[in-house]
């Protein structure tokens, strides 16, 4: 699958799984153009991209695509935290 494709898939499926997800009470439903690739990887017939939206709600989105199989793994993920590690010292 070519780069153009897999990744017009993997807006469509980000979109689609945070519409069905959302909480009702959010009142908050997002198109294609509201999800954006972070970084995406061509490997032979595979494919990977991360992604996340323009929603502020920690979540970002890992998408696979298994050329030899032909199946798309969907992985959603939530950021609980973001730390720095200073290592100045250990070098």
């Amino acid at each position: 699958m070519d780069s153009k494709k897999f990744i017009d898939i993997c807006k469509n499926s980000v979109a689609e799984y945070f519409n069905k997800n959302v909480d009702i009470t959010d009142k908050k439903k997002i198109t294609k153009d509201d999800v954006f690739v972070v970084w995406s990887c061509k490997t032979l017939q595979n494919n990977k991209a991360l992604l996340s939206t323009t929603v502020s709600d920690g979540m970002y989105y890992e998408l696979t695509y298994n050329g030899d199989k032909e199946e798309l793994y969907f992985d959603a993920y939530k950021k609980w935290e973001n730390i720095c590690i200073s290592l100045k010292k250990e070098i």
